[in-house]
């Protein structure tokens, strides 16, 4: 799953392609993508990129009217925009699940992505045939897509907690000390802190030398600060590291730079110990015994539920 450094790079390298640039036609494969109506994406069609930013872990492209070009919505004329509720910021906000990605093309197929294909919405922007697909790999479809006037409208995004890079030292604090939930869930948690994923989530906890069954609220302050600098330093480090890297290279990228996330049976690149790994229904998560629980083992719950 794309995480807060990927969402960022993804989201660099499109504002570097798209900023400034009118959007011409926009498809989409299955409105069940579409997670509004009002606006329609059509209205999208005309309006002028004016930059792509993150939201946590949401792509959001900002849109205008361009008036000096002309730009209307459908049905209004130019001299009636201010009193056009579409004639302001329109955003497409993109949230790309675990599967999702976004993809520049030079050159578009004429034709629309085929439903239940790899494209999930088709862009168009710049020249004729340049534009951006964002696709869902795999046949479990959760990859979601909002038009809307302002980014609260999506519940999601005003559910979030603060961002994971911004959030300061005293409110992390109390964050984790109001939480009585495992350290590692605290972390995933996006209406606690918004951005960190799976992966993330156990390279902060390794870094910080932090058990992931630890309570949040039983965390002495000098662990509290571990874990806060560890979050910094791996979200800061992994994002500085994927800036300017090509989209279709962030994930073999991501992967060189993961110490314990997916390295189960590997030796820990800090003290050799092997690296372990606890699996759930639809999830796992890796660790070092030596780095993170003095040495104990965590009980893998897969294996367990075997030897009963």
């Amino acid at each position: 799953m794309p995480e807060l450094p990927e969402v960022a790079a993804i989201a660099h390298h499109l504002d570097s392609r798209v900023a400034g640039l009118p959007i011409r036609r926009v498809d989409v494969a299955s409105l069940a993508v579409l997670k509004t109506a009002d606006p329609p994406y059509t209205a999208l069609v005309g309006r002028t990129v004016t930059g792509v930013d993150r939201i946590g872990k949401y792509l959001v492209v900002r849109t205008v009217v361009d008036r000096a070009a002309g730009g209307a919505p459908d049905g209004a004329a130019a001299d009636d925009t201010a009193a056009d509720d579409t004639a302001g910021e329109i955003d497409l906000v993109i949230h790309l699940s675990r599967a999702g990605w976004v993809r520049w093309r030079d050159t578009l197929p004429p034709t629309p992505p085929r439903p239940g294909g790899a494209v999930a919405v088709r862009v168009h922007c710049g020249l004729p045939d340049e534009g951006f697909d964002v696709t869902e790999a795999g046949t479990r479809k959760r990859l979601a897509a909002w038009v809307v006037r302002h980014t609260d409208e999506v519940a999601r995004i005003a559910a979030l907690g603060p961002d994971a890079l911004a959030v300061s030292r005293d409110d992390f604090g109390e964050i984790v000390a109001a939480s009585t939930a495992r350290v590692k869930n605290l972390l995933i948690d996006q209406r606690s802190l918004a951005g960190i994923g799976n992966a993330y989530s156990d390279e902060i906890l390794h870094t910080a030398r932090c058990s992931p069954f630890a309570t949040g609220a039983t965390l002495p302050p000098g662990r509290v600060d571990d874990l806060y600098e560890a979050m910094r330093t791996v979200l800061r480090e992994a994002t500085d590291r994927l800036d300017g890297s090509e989209v279709a290279r962030l994930k073999s990228e991501k992967r060189t730079g993961l110490r314990v996330h997916g390295r189960t049976g590997l030796p820990c690149p800090v003290c050799g110990d092997t690296v372990r790994e606890v699996s759930f229904s639809d999830r796992s998560f890796q660790y070092c015994p030596t780095c993170q629980t003095d040495g104990r083992v965590l009980a893998d719950r897969r294996m367990s539920r075997l030897l009963r």
